[in-house]
């Protein structure tokens, strides 16, 4: 049988202890990820929970044998930046006691691209953030989180990032088998989004060391502060938070950092953005086979 753990499938990074390792390795096919192992997922044209594990037991079986909620009682969370990334999210759950069993599903999704934070984030990198553009399609990794799980990864974000839900409706969403979920969980920062010299979004996602090269190369005061180079930049930054404090305000001072007031609509009205535990989990819609 083939070895599934994260180290021989490479997926083993984590951005938390290598910076400038940020997003991570992300899931790149349907699978479920179980402590340090990701299994491949089936898809079939039904429910998450009937696609089969690797050949073998449904995925609601599966996760019944471990102990785990099925997949209809689980939350879809749009995952951004490291969340997409398995080392990741194990690392996150699995060193606060929580089994890391999550399903982890790449999905087309329309409207939402991805740029970067205007905040330094306190393992030293600069992260990645949505914002809404309604003429962006781009395949993003949705995780399936348990209650647990949701209020954890909220714990982890929170106060840098905030949580909205993003309708079906206006946000399509095909997940592939076919399905059209019917809304999902997305973390946008609270620091707002970086724009490049032509005031738009500067593109996220991509090789943290260019993404901070790029960023000393276009302000001396991050160079005094932070240079002279990508590895110096993390180093201080995660080690000192009055640092990543300075970076920000540098941000904000050259006037780069753009608003997050398009999430805005889609906060939960209590007003408490970090936890859901009173909403079902989201529903999808499949449709008929053709």
């Amino acid at each position: 049988m083939k070895d599934r753990s994260l180290k021989a499938l490479g997926l083993d990074d984590v951005p938390a202890k290598l910076p400038l390792t940020y997003p991570g390795r992300p899931a790149t096919e349907p699978a479920l990820l179980s402590g340090d192992e990701l299994w491949p997922l089936d898809v079939r044209r039904q429910r998450l929970g009937g696609w089969p594990v690797s050949r073998g037991p449904r995925l609601d079986e599966k996760l019944r044998e471990l102990g785990q909620v099925g997949a209809g009682l689980r939350h879809p969370v749009i995952a951004v930046g490291s969340n997409a990334s398995p080392g990741q999210v194990s690392h996150k759950l699995t060193r606060l006691g929580i089994p890391a069993t999550v399903p982890m599903v790449p999905v087309q999704i329309q409207g939402v691209g991805i740029g970067c934070s205007g905040h330094i984030s306190p393992a030293g990198y600069v992260a990645g953030t949505p914002y809404i553009d309604r003429s962006a399609r781009a395949t993003l990794v949705v995780t399936w989180l348990d209650a647990t799980q949701l209020k954890a990864v909220d714990d982890t974000e929170f106060p840098d990032y905030r949580r909205a839900i993003l309708p079906g409706d206006e946000f399509d969403m095909v997940m592939p088998s076919g399905e059209r979920l019917g809304g999902a969980y997305i973390y946008f920062s609270a620091h707002g989004v970086l724009a490049g010299s032509d005031g738009r979004p500067r593109p996220g996602g991509g090789d943290q060391s260019e993404l901070l090269a790029a960023l000393l190369a276009e302000s001396e005061e991050l160079r005094q502060l932070l240079g002279p180079d990508p590895a110096t930049w993390v180093a201080k930054a995660g080690a000192d938070p009055a640092v990543r404090q300075r970076g920000t305000e540098i941000f904000g001072a050259t006037g780069r950092v753009l608003p997050q007031n398009e999430f805005l609509p889609y906060l939960d009205d209590s007003g408490d953005l970090r936890f859901y535990d009173d909403l079902p989990p989201l529903a999808g819609s499949l449709p008929s086979p053709a």
